[in-house]
């Protein structure tokens, strides 16, 4: 039997990012001769956030929702739905996915995560307040986190960590730029092989 449908089934991927956007960037450049995977649009909760002016450097859609319509769900879901979506990226967003988008999307929302899971997750646990978090506690490491997303901060299954060691002299923002070549090098990586199947 030929499984033409099973492997070559193009998915399409939704980008939801709140600031820089380097992650989302870096993905899509990364699957842009791969024709199974598409990034047909990227969504922001912040609408100064420099991701939009990556998605116009890419020639991809970018929409912003308000906090309420985000929590609402209707509009977000109604245009993942118009794009034919069928996978959620969250590459460096900051809200809290509500159940309604969860449920849309069972087990096929995936977050990064900088650091090592179950440390220095939850609510307000992003960017540098995670990396100082990690140089105060004098972690001997630190790393990248990625996982599937459900209804709880940083608590859904985790699907793959990569780790470096933390020196005495590391700071903040040496960290920081450690953990940006793990997510840059990684999580492209993983979306193909979770989803490449």
């Amino acid at each position: 039997m030929c499984n033409y449908y099973q492997f070559n089934m193009t998915k399409n991927i939704a980008l939801l990012a709140s600031g820089s956007g380097s992650n989302a960037e870096n993905i899509i450049n990364f699957f842009a001769e791969n024709t199974n995977f598409r990034f047909p649009l990227i969504i922001s909760n912040k609408k100064e956030a420099f991701v939009h002016q990556r998605a116009e450097k890419l020639n991809t859609p970018s929409f912003t929702f308000s906090r309420e319509e985000f929590f609402d769900g209707e509009k977000i879901i109604s245009l993942l739905n118009k794009y034919k979506i069928d996978y959620i990226v969250l590459a460096g967003f900051l809200l809290k996915i509500p159940q309604v988008l969860i449920d849309a999307f069972p087990q096929k929302i995936i977050n990064i995560h900088p650091a090592l899971l179950p440390k220095f997750g939850g609510k307000g646990m992003y960017g540098m307040h995670v990396h100082q978090a990690v140089a105060d506690a004098q972690e001997t490491e630190s790393g990248i986190t990625i996982h599937y997303v459900n209804a709880h901060y940083d608590e859904g299954n985790i699907i793959f960590q990569a780790k470096f060691p933390v020196l005495p002299s590391d700071t903040a923002e040496t960290i920081a730029d450690k953990v940006h070549i793990l997510e840059y090098d990684h999580f492209p990586k993983i979306i193909a092989e979770i989803w490449g199947k």
